[in-house]
């Protein structure tokens, strides 16, 4: 469960009813709570939907470096689909941006209506996979955008065809169906590819979250210098 005062947690209204009537919890079973920012403190249930701290807050430290993976909004349930997949694997930023060739645009007055859909989407995610670590959730105008602010570690575009991973890439974007245009290839700061398949968007942003996770983890090896 996800709360604001690890001192004091309180449930919000969603939460306790899922406790108290969805998993029918009894009084002294055990939930763990944490304010997605790497508290993390064991609780009893108290019935009605309250929780007890039953020992001491620990902390995680943030994970480095941050990871982002962005990606062009595509119709229907797929980006929730992939915002739920790429909070799973840990990635600490995920963007939803407007690119030349976009289908789909959420920058209108629905805009805050996709993004509050989304942020539920993670905060169940992370939930379930019992992290610390609440993703930041954006929308960006365009992915040019995320190039500020990005420190030593490199943007790239997913392509077919590009290159590996290398590690110096912790923001990788996903371009829409129908590609990248020309121009948008010409300012990439550089391209990385995501195997020999051509991905749907939500399928290469879960890739992109994959590699970038095993890479921080040590788990994989970086591509060789070409």
């Amino acid at each position: 469960m996800i709360v604001a005062d690890m001192s004091d947690p309180v449930l919000d209204a969603p939460d306790a009813h899922h406790l108290e009537t969805v998993l029918r919890l009894r009084p002294g079973e055990p939930v763990g709570v944490t304010d997605g920012r790497g508290g993390y403190a064991r609780c009893v249930y108290a019935g009605r939907g309250a929780v007890r701290v039953d020992g001491p807050v620990s902390r995680q430290q943030e994970r480095r470096p941050r990871l982002t993976v962005g990606f062009a909004p595509v119709k229907g349930d797929r980006p929730e689909w992939a915002v739920q997949k790429l909070t799973e694997l840990g990635v600490d930023r995920i963007v939803a941006f407007d690119s030349a060739r976009c289908v789909v645009r959420w920058h209108d007055t629905r805009a805050d209506r996709h993004l509050e859909r989304l942020r539920r989407v993670a905060r169940s995610a992370l939930m379930q996979s019992r992290q610390c670590w609440l993703p930041d959730i954006e929308i960006a105008p365009a992915w040019r955008t995320l190039l500020a602010g990005s420190g030593p570690c490199e943007v790239a575009l997913a392509q077919p065809g590009a290159p590996g991973m290398s590690s110096k890439v912790c923001t990788v974007l996903v371009g829409p169906e129908g590609g990248w245009s020309d121009d948008e290839l010409c300012d990439a700061p550089t391209t990385v590819g995501l195997g020999a398949a051509v991905l749907r968007t939500e399928t290469a942003a879960v890739a992109a979250g994959v590699i970038l996770a095993a890479l921080r983890a040590g788990l994989v090896a970086p591509a060789a210098a070409g």
